[in-house]
């Protein structure tokens, strides 16, 4: 018989949600080292609690997240409640001894997800935080490409991740415009920096330009609450290899559900991604002859592990949930002993940093260099 996992999630929200799914998932799919059993779920109130236990299989339910921390049968806390509040609840957690899964961003600040990799590793547990995109075979397969140098040397690299859900002026304010863990480049912005650096490795100076263009929005009690975060943040890039790019968060762009992507230019060749067809990776090569060049569509199939894993054909696709199995699997792996931690919390971190550095940027007007490391 395996070992027992019992989880905790505090939040009962979209990534809540998708988090059950990718446990559920996961122990289906891949052979788990734990047995994973949903304890308790806690959320803001018993009756958001209890229907989430209900809907989602969960032993209890709670309205008090810190008895649930606390709670000796509890191996491992799932967070996935509002930026603002990781610190707190991954630091009580820490403490407990729990290991730790937490939504991106990490923490509101540099120096709070400083604190909680410092307390993580002091207490030697395994952390997770959720950038699940980096799952993706594709994402997999151009890196490996990329470093089997079938690009050649990197010249250049672009990332964007635009999404519509605040193009609405007249859409609430909500907690991602507290400037306590808000703004469109901390929210989105962390993905499309979390993938430059997968790809093409650290980032070594930015040029930031952050912007707001909602001034205000309705506080929901009749009148309006001023928004002091950005809803687009752009950076220029340089990375420590030589090469350089741009990156773009938006979380105004109309019509855009989910553009998380990237291009890639080498001198022998070049690769493009979208987000929204994440099953296929475009590959551009100048060894192809003349008047026969063009980008070709290399499709996920069961060579691209571990798409074979879900499903046996080629052109049948992974979704979004999928990748939340996949991060879950790299992460129990983990905390097995058998496997590195896929991007812990002195990862998240690094990409706090980097959000950090774009928006002390774009208030300087100034390039600022990224620490090593």
């Amino acid at each position: 018989m395996k070992p027992v996992l019992r989880v905790g999630l505090i939040g009962s929200g979209f990534m809540g949600k998708a988090h059950v799914f990718g446990f559920a998932a996961a122990e289906r799919v891949f052979d788990l080292p734990f047995r994973v059993e949903l304890a308790v779920i806690a959320d803001a109130t018993m009756a958001q609690a209890e229907a989430a236990r209900a809907a989602l299989g969960f032993a209890r339910a709670s309205d008090d997240w810190r008895s649930m921390v606390a709670d000796p049968d509890i191996d491992l806390v799932d967070i996935t409640a509002p930026n603002a509040l990781h610190k707190e609840m991954a630091l009580a957690a820490i403490a407990a001894g729990k290991h730790v899964y937490c939504e991106k961003p990490l923490a509101p600040l540099a120096a709070d997800a400083r604190a909680m990799a410092d307390a993580a590793e002091a207490a030697g547990v395994k952390t997770q935080v959720g950038f699940n995109y980096l799952c993706n075979p594709m994402l997999r397969l151009a890196r490996a490409m990329i470093e089997a140098g079938e690009l050649g040397e990197i010249r250049g690299y672009r990332g964007l991740h635009a999404e519509d859900y605040m193009a609405d002026a007249d859409a609430p304010w909500g907690f991602r415009h507290d400037p306590a863990g808000g703004g469109a480049l901390a929210d989105i912005g962390s993905h499309a920096l979390a993938t430059a650096e997968f790809l093409i490795g650290p980032v070594a100076t930015v040029m930031g330009d952050c912007v707001t263009v909602i001034g205000s929005r309705p506080d929901g009690q009749g009148g309006s609450r001023a928004v002091a975060v950005d809803d687009i943040g752009r950076a220029f890039l340089r990375f420590a290899n030589g090469a350089s790019g741009s990156i773009e968060a938006n979380w105004l762009a109309t019509g855009r559900k989910m553009q998380h992507d990237f291009e890639v230019w080498g001198s022998k060749g070049a690769l493009s991604f979208s987000q929204e067809r994440f099953n296929e990776l475009h590959f551009y090569s100048t060894d192809d002859a003349p008047g026969r060049r063009g980008f070709r569509r290399i499709e996920a199939a069961p060579d691209h592990a571990p798409y074979g894993r879900f499903c046996v054909a080629p052109g049948h696709q992974l979704g979004f949930n999928d990748l939340k199995a996949i991060e879950v699997a790299g992460y129990l792996d983990a905390i097995a002993g058998g496997a590195p931690e896929p991007f812990n919390f002195r990862a998240g971190l690094r990409i706090q940093t980097l959000v950090e550095a774009i928006h002390a940027s774009s208030g300087a007007r100034a390039w600022r260099d990224i620490p090593a490391g």
